[in-house]
């Protein structure tokens, strides 16, 4: 590497020091192109992407389907406001809908709107549908949960990073542990005002903690006992990341409400969506909810795009496959490794622990490494890396990303 180009990705690191809010702590490497499984750096060196923007890029880094279509709609109309239709958000509402089995779609942008709408959602139609006296409706989360960083949202997080010094805290939620149906089912049994439960299929930014098997098929049928919605935060597990379109659709769960974002862009463009049947989202009317920008017919183009692409090449399918390809070589590594302890995951949402505590650096060292060795992960709550490529990786890819995994792992042993 020259001096000149090592300048470049230091000036960049540099600029966002100096002029941007610092509320990231990114990995030391400035990219600058990305294409499929690939990112290359400013010094033009290639590395496997093994985050995918959180999922965001499940389809790949500027798959050609999804940039067309972005590209040829933003020639002719890239936003109206809602004050006026558009030819393309009806197209987009009924091609989703039919797709995943719901009677609506609200158009929203970014995941955590997206929670937030279905927040509103359910506490209006627990008032006017199942009668819970006004202000009065709760909502259950879990413990550990990531929904977003909104004020609402952080409201009910038990993460003191996202939380301290955000208050006061929004009411009306009721936190429990995740995967515990027994907990679960006394808070029904319990309170007379719960609207619904609010979770994700599996937790991902607190360490890809995937719950046991019947979990969320019985956590469905719970709330159908007590009339309370059934709402999937399928924000990071959906879009076929898990092995099916859906998290849920491991065991067979429909949602009451279903968030969907990050994938539901392919990556260029934000797009978030909450669904539902007529029961439910007829409780909104004109003025109750909206965006400027939900539904323009930019996004609408890019998710119509994005969604065909996980349709048409198969990506849950492939994503089932090589998930478990991966936690395969990566348990028998295991079995005789003293610095990572357990691989898990489901699909390609898979995450590694790593021997050591939670305020140790090892796992960031490792990723530091990884980065050296041509793969970039990220560690979440501090000795947990989570590896999520985009699901249009082959099995060559793969296995060629298991041995830098493995290979990087060692140098730790």
């Amino acid at each position: 590497m020259s001096v000149a180009q090592h300048t470049l990705s230091q000036e960049a690191m540099a600029l966002e020091n100096k002029y941007g809010a610092q509320n990231y702590h990114p990995l030391p490497v400035v990219l600058s192109r990305g294409e499929g499984v690939y990112v290359w750096d400013v010094e033009g060196r290639k590395y496997y992407d093994f985050l995918s923007a959180y999922s965001s890029v499940n389809q790949g880094h500027c798959h050609p389907k999804i940039v067309e279509a972005l590209t040829e709609q933003a020639k002719k109309l890239t936003l109206t406001s809602r004050a006026f239709y558009n030819n393309v958000l009806g197209k987009y509402e009924k091609f989703t809908t039919e797709y995943f089995g719901f009677d609506k779609l609200l158009p929203i942008n970014t995941g955590v709107e997206a929670v937030e709408t279905a927040i509103k959602l359910c506490r209006k139609w627990a008032y006017e549908v199942k009668g819970i006296d006004i202000n009065e409706a709760k909502i259950i989360v879990c413990k550990n949960n990531f929904h977003g960083r909104t004020t609402t949202v952080v409201s009910f997080s038990n993460d003191p990073v996202a939380r301290k010094h955000f208050g006061p805290y929004t009411p009306g939620f009721i936190k429990i542990e995740y995967d515990n149906l027994q907990e679960l089912e006394e808070t029904l049994q319990q309170n007379n005002d719960i609207a619904g439960f609010l979770v994700e299929p599996i937790q991902g930014e607190a360490g890809v903690y995937v719950p046991g098997d019947g979990y969320l098929k019985r956590a469905k049928e719970l709330c159908d006992k007590h009339n309370v919605l059934f709402i999937a935060d399928e924000v990071q597990t959906g879009i076929a990341r898990t092995g099916k379109l859906l998290a849920c659709d491991h065991e067979n769960v429909k949602p009451d409400i279903l968030i969907l974002g990050k994938a539901l862009s392919g990556g260029v463009y934000p797009v978030s969506a909450v669904l539902a049947d007529n029961e439910i989202m007829n409780v909104i009317h004109p003025g109750n909810h909206g965006s400027t920008f939900g539904g323009n017919p930019l996004a609408a183009s890019v998710a119509i795009a994005a969604l065909e692409v996980i349709r048409d090449e198969n990506l849950a399918e492939n994503a089932g496959k090589l998930g478990v390809i991966f936690r395969d070589r990566m348990n028998e590594y295991i079995r005789e490794s003293s610095i990572c302890k357990l691989v898990r995951g489901k699909g390609l949402l898979n995450a590694i622990v790593i021997n050591d505590t939670e305020e140790g650096d090892t796992a960031w060292q490792i990723c530091l490494k990884l980065r050296d060795n041509g793969l970039l992960a990220k560690p979440t709550h501090g000795n947990i890396i989570r590896f999520a490529p985009p699901l249009v990786m082959t099995e060559s890819q793969l296995h060629e990303c298991i041995d830098i995994i493995i290979k990087t792992l060692r140098e730790f042993e």
